[in-house]
């Protein structure tokens, strides 16, 4: 069959590298590869699928569902593959091969079409931070994953080029990230990128999370993202300030986690998001973003 990219994929590819490279121009010869090596049987890509890979259905040689998904270097894939090791399937999906060959990884098969985000909000929120505790636990030793300090130091550089008109939000999320890393409460290992889409539905637990850009540091980090899950919703609300503080307040009592220090960095990683958001040239979602910012 043919293994062509989705739109959804090319599009976020194309704004993460404005100049482009050849991984997408080489991604449907990589996957045959990928299928014709491990002698399995291709179902469909999935579609719309993700925004950092490609995700195809096949079933292994005894008749196994399983996916495969093929990563570009840029997105870590052996940082995935590490993380997904570590946990061996205790609150994120499993890993079926202990290597990557040529950034593909071959997962167990949960239900693609059914997340966390499917559930009613209070629900959806309180099936999610279970399933993310889960999954902090103490890194192997010998780490190599990067850091919260590494991963937003890059984040706050790109910051400082944002535009004028943000120039107050930029400063307040700056200087949440220097207080905050001036003595984390923990280090732990992260998802990295935790939302509710995240999220499936499986058979040996109810919900697994998927897709880690796995990160070292404080739990409260992993937890913002989740706090402006819906950020639609919430703008559109006339109570969505008050909402959104109510989230922070709910979620953090509910992890253990620090009210302020969680606050802090979804300010943060709201404001590092709404930027780029404007700078790739998606308006809508920058307006939104930092509209939410601004509640904080």
């Amino acid at each position: 069959m043919a293994f062509e990219p989705p739109q959804r994929l090319v599009r976020a590819l194309g704004e993460s590298v404005p100049d482009g490279d050849d991984w997408v121009d080489k991604l449907p010869r990589t996957a045959e590869q990928a299928v014709e090596l491990r002698e399995l049987t291709v179902e469909r890509v999935q579609v719309p699928g993700g925004r950092s890979s490609l995700v195809v259905l096949v079933r292994r040689p005894g008749g196994t569902p399983a996916v495969l998904k093929l990563v570009p270097p840029r997105s870590r894939p052996e940082s995935e593959r590490a993380a997904l090791a570590h946990w061996d399937g205790r609150g994120a999906v499993q890993l079926l091969e202990p290597f990557v060959t040529e950034g593909v990884l071959l997962l167990e098969r949960l239900h693609p079409d059914v997340s966390v985000r499917s559930l009613p909000e209070a629900k959806a929120l309180l099936e999610a931070a279970g399933t993310l505790r889960r999954l902090w636990v103490e890194p192997p030793d010998d780490h190599v994953f990067e850091t919260v300090a590494e991963r937003t130091g890059r984040q706050a550089a790109a910051l400082r080029g944002a535009p004028a008109e943000v120039t107050g939000l930029v400063g307040a999320a700056l200087d949440a990230r220097e207080s905050l890393l001036a003595a984390p409460p923990e280090q732990r290992l992260l998802h990295g990128t935790f939302r509710q889409s995240k999220v499936l539905a499986g058979e040996r637990s109810p919900w697994l999370a998927v897709g880690p850009d796995p990160v070292v540091g404080e739990c409260a980090f992993d937890l913002a993202r989740l706090v402006r899950d819906r950020v639609e919703d919430l703008i559109a609300s006339p109570s969505g300030a008050a909402t959104t503080r109510r989230r922070v307040k709910r979620l953090a009592e509910s992890l253990e986690v620090d009210q302020e220090r969680l606050r802090g960095w979804t300010l943060f990683r709201a404001v590092e998001s709404g930027v780029r958001a404007l700078r790739v040239g998606r308006p809508r979602d920058a307006e939104l973003l930092l509209e939410f910012a601004g509640w904080l």
